[in-house]
């Protein structure tokens, strides 16, 4: 016959069997980890550790952080700018407890960060790897650079019109459009706005969503920017996302991103044209309105210098024609002493039309000789 026990009798063999089996031994597992419940205030994280075979868990355990070992959650997230939040495998080390109440779990003592940074990465190349295997016509990399359709496009040679997707009431929206209003140049901009959450789940395909609005709309801008910006380093990994990034990648419009700081550049950024900072796409812009202004004014100057130029020259050739038309001018030959010899009222160039009995004139300085030709003979003289 089975042994009668209380509830509570049964439940502390058990504890006494766990304790007996795993006091003072501590583990290092690999997992992945799901319904993570952080309550920052007291510094204690509550998740569930499972293990896949499939689609299919296999295994699974509560899992807890108690304050002790809190920062390594912060410290994870510091150093892989990402959030930590349910669907990452991580590797830590821990110890089984057993609680009369609350049950088996396994309390974390430390999280190894180099396996987390790495098992991100390697997702990270993982969707790099296949946009450039799925795209191969859209998306290329030569050494390490990736190029895209989206960065071919020639940007137009003045910005004016731009579609802004931002987190509404965000620093990136208000340090985007500040800069852009101060300029410098007092240059003006028509700013867009497509206003939708940008971190956190659901966040790429919402951005998705605006870009498609903007797509249906693309005769209408110049020029798409992402900015997102201030506060913590996490909730970069929408940016991460495979869809996000291609559709960035071919769409139709010149894309600016300004959705990190200077240590993140997100695949979106790759696919893009980034500027890191919010701050940074508007300067850049402006930038290029300048150059563009500059070119222009540069050009006038040189028109004018060409011009001034060759009115000078033609100043000069004027003044030329006027010095040989003078000097072969009738009042100067006769001046100089020399005649000119008219019939009919015809200046005579050529000897041969003087027949003898022709009625000719000679022109001097002074006087008049009216003459008739009796006869013609050659020079013989040597002039």
């Amino acid at each position: 016959m089975a042994k009668r026990l209380r509830l509570s009798e049964l439940i502390g063999e058990i504890d006494d069997a766990i304790q007996n089996r795993f006091a003072g031994e501590t583990f290092w597992i690999t997992a992945e980890i799901t319904d993570v419940k952080k309550q920052v205030d007291k510094r204690w994280c509550f998740l569930k550790f499972i293990e896949k075979e499939g689609s299919l868990i296999k295994a699974e355990i509560k899992g807890v952080f108690w304050s002790t070992a809190f920062g390594s959650i912060e410290r994870f997230e510091k150093l892989s700018g990402q959030p930590f939040a349910s669907g990452l495998e991580i590797t830590c080390h821990v110890r089984v407890r057993f609680h009369n109440r609350f049950g088996l779990d396994l309390e974390v003592l430390d999280i190894d960060h180099s396996y987390a940074l790495g098992k991100l990465e390697q997702e990270r190349q993982q969707t790099l790897d296949r946009l450039v295997k799925e795209n191969p016509k859209q998306i290329r990399v030569v050494d390490g650079q990736y190029f895209t359709r989206n960065q071919s496009l020639e940007l137009p040679i003045v910005l004016q019109r731009i579609a802004l997707v931002t987190a509404p009431n965000s620093d990136g929206q208000r340090d985007f459009k500040q800069e852009m209003s101060n300029n410098p140049y007092g240059y003006a901009f028509s700013v867009t706005e497509f206003l939708t959450q940008i971190q956190g789940d659901n966040s790429s395909s919402l951005i998705i969503q605006k870009l498609q609005q903007i797509e249906a709309d693309k005769e209408n801008f110049d020029m798409v920017v992402i900015v997102r910006g201030g506060g913590s380093q996490t909730d970069f990994k929408p940016f991460d996302d495979y869809e996000l990034s291609k559709y960035v990648a071919v769409f139709p419009l010149p894309i600016l991103t300004g959705i990190g700081h200077d240590r993140n550049t997100s695949i979106v950024d790759l696919m893009a044209r980034q500027h890191k900072t919010p701050t940074k796409v508007a300067s850049s812009i402006v930038d290029h309105n300048f150059n563009f202004e500059s070119e222009i004014m540069d050009l006038k100057d040189r028109l004018h210098i060409t011009t001034e130029r060759k009115m000078d020259n033609a100043k000069d050739n004027l003044l030329q024609i006027k010095r040989t038309v003078k000097a072969y001018s009738p009042s100067t030959i006769l001046n100089k002493g020399y005649a000119i010899i008219t019939s009919n009222d015809q200046i005579i160039i050529d000897p041969n039309d003087i027949k003898p009995d022709t009625e000719i004139k000679t022109i001097l300085k002074n006087e008049l000789i009216h003459s008739t030709v009796t006869k013609k003979s050659k020079n013989e003289l040597d002039l």
